[in-house]
């Protein structure tokens, strides 16, 4: 009797092919390999090779002094990685990628992704994908790099045959003409002590700055908590915008980069930061390298700048949580962690950190040039119903035109779409629409004057979260894209807590029903909203209530609450 099959582990395992180690050695390029790097690595490694196999990532555990367990949980945790089983072929040399999200459904991306498969063949890989961030132009499809904005078959398949896949480079503001402009001029007064970082702290508080990633914390007195606590402390930038319906980094980047640049090294400067980070989403390749290369330029005019390393995020949504963020940041699976304590006080690699979205420090800048010479005088008539400031909102959907709309804070979804949206596409009346993107809920054309701003829409159920709005007509269905907001919270949950990894697959079962059952919807939306770990899972039932609420007809149920709110 032969004796049993022993699997091979531990030091048992089989050497590593003198090619592997090769491969990793060319990812690392010259760099002292780091542990926090490990995502970086894993995007030179498919960058090269098309795919990570086995053997590459034997030889980055090994090259990284980690576990190839700990290295596989990493790339198989992100979308954008093609983690290869042994012996398993490369995908194709093209990817085209058709987003499938709210506004490109409503486009016809699922129609055109199906059409895709068809015309393309087998030498290209089609995939259905999440968000792109180019709402404003859907249907959208990205063929290698280069996105087809308003595609069609014809249009993405000759994308495919002209050969170049990368995206264009944005046309900028670059440095020279930005500081030519007067750009960096309040930076440089704090560098050389002729402006005190205090007053810019005062004037950012009288003029009531919130953080506009979503939370809306006021950015002011995140500021001054940083400095509260000892150093040396963090910075981390999250440029990871994946809510369905939010495009406004893109649109800020691609214009005015060192606006947001200066809000920057403004916050940093005041806040006392020893290091920065900037997490910017993989699907903004253009944007990347601009950015890489305009660094070098700050760093060129500034050599004592603080180190700022720009990092590559892998398709996660869940890494717009900023706790999240830093653990991507650190080489690991981007989960959110538990809180206390809060990333302020313990972040990034343990530190103090100081976390913003870019629009937040796009802002910085001139809000406190305007106020520190004007006090407040320069918010007079800016905002409507109550409210004050401007606003920045990602206008997508059934409009006719579509884009980044920078008005009023507290004005109305009717006014936003008669005053900067040129109406209604034409055979299109206004049924509904998403105040916050996928996660801020759904509400209907009858509320459509209700001022949007933050805490405004909290009676209603809603919230402007990062202000992306997404507007549907009678042509489509509110359930539909209920369906699809859950079925992408399904798809992005990092399934760390089981209310949200096992809620949003439930939710989404149970949502394909012709009659929808409240009762058990409801339930479980409390579930997700009570026990859940942080705002994916929390945020996920709204659309679900939102129909109940305001669609009740389309999903064959009678609402006790459709009219509560609606005072």
């Amino acid at each position: 009797m032969s004796a049993p099959t022993v699997a091979r582990r531990g030091p048992n395992l089989p050497p590593l092919d003198a090619a592997a180690r090769e491969a990793v050695r060319a990812a690392l390029d010259g760099e002292v390999p780091r542990p926090d790097r490990l995502i970086e690595y894993l995007h030179r490694l498919q960058d090269a090779h098309r795919a990570l196999y086995p053997d590459h990532l034997a030889a980055l555990a090994e090259a990284l002094g980690l576990a190839r367990a700990e290295v596989y949980e990493v790339a198989t945790f992100y979308h954008h990685f093609d983690v290869l089983a042994e012996g398993e072929a490369a995908p194709p040399a093209l990817t085209v990628r058709v987003c499938d999200s709210l506004t490109c459904a409503m486009q016809g991306g699922l129609t055109l992704a199906a059409a895709l498969v068809e015309r393309l063949g087998a030498s290209v890989r089609v995939q259905r994908v999440p968000c792109v961030g180019r709402c404003d132009s859907a249907p959208v499809a990205v063929v290698g790099q280069r996105p087809v904005t308003q595609a069609s078959v014809e249009t993405v398949a000759a994308a495919v045959a002209a050969g170049d896949h990368d995206e264009p480079a944005p046309d900028i503001i670059d440095f020279a003409a930005y500081r030519a402009a007067g750009g960096y001029a309040l930076y440089e007064a704090l560098r050389d002590g002729r402006q005190d970082g205090e007053a810019v702290l005062v004037a950012l508080d009288s003029a009531i700055l919130r953080g506009l990633g979503g939370a809306g914390f006021p950015s002011a007195r995140k500021w001054r908590t940083v400095m509260a606590q000892p150093a040396p402390r963090n910075m981390a930038v999250n440029i990871d915008e994946g809510e369905p319906g939010t495009f406004k980094d893109r649109h800020y980047l691609g214009r005015d980069p060192h606006r947001f640049l200066e809000g920057m090294l403004i916050a940093a400067h005041i806040v006392g930061i020893s290091a920065i980070w900037i997490y910017i989403r993989d699907e903004y390749p253009a944007l990347r390298r601009m950015l890489l290369a305009e660094l070098d330029v700050l760093r060129t005019t500034w050599p004592d700048l603080p180190p700022i390393e720009l990092r590559r995020g892998a398709g996660a949504y869940i890494c717009g949580e900023e706790s999240a963020m830093i653990e991507s940041i650190e080489g690991k699976r981007g989960m959110p962690r538990l809180r206390p304590p809060y990333v302020a006080e313990v972040g990034l690699f343990g530190r103090p950190t100081l976390v913003h979205n870019p629009e937040t420090l796009w802002w910085v800048r001139d809000i406190a040039s305007w106020t520190l010479n004007q006090g407040t005088a320069w918010l007079a008539g800016r905002g409507r119903n109550g409210r004050q400031g401007l606003r920045s909102f990602s206008v997508s959907g059934r409009v006719a035109r579509p884009g980044v709309v920078v008005t009023d804070a507290g004005i109305t979804l009717r006014q936003l779409i008669d005053e900067h949206c040129g109406g209604m596409q034409p055979g299109h009346e206004l049924y509904g629409y998403f105040p916050g993107g996928a996660s801020g809920g759904m509400l209907p054309a009858r509320l459509a004057d209700v001022p949007l701003d933050f805490d405004t829409l909290a009676p209603y159920g809603c919230f402007i979260g990062s202000a992306a709005i997404v507007v549907f007509s009678q042509h489509d269905r509110a359930r539909a894209l209920a369906e699809n907001a859950m079925n992408f919270f399904a798809h992005e949950s990092c399934g760390q807590c089981t209310p949200c990894r096992v809620g949003t697959v439930k939710a989404a079962g149970l949502m394909t029903a012709a009659q929808w059952d409240a009762p058990l919807l409801e339930a479980l939306g409390d579930a997700m909203v009570d026990a859940s770990i942080c705002g994916l899972g929390q945020a996920a039932p709204n659309p679900v209530r939102s129909v109940l609420r305001y669609f009740p007809h389309e999903v064959g149920v009678t609402s006790a609450t459709a009219q509560e709110g609606e005072a």
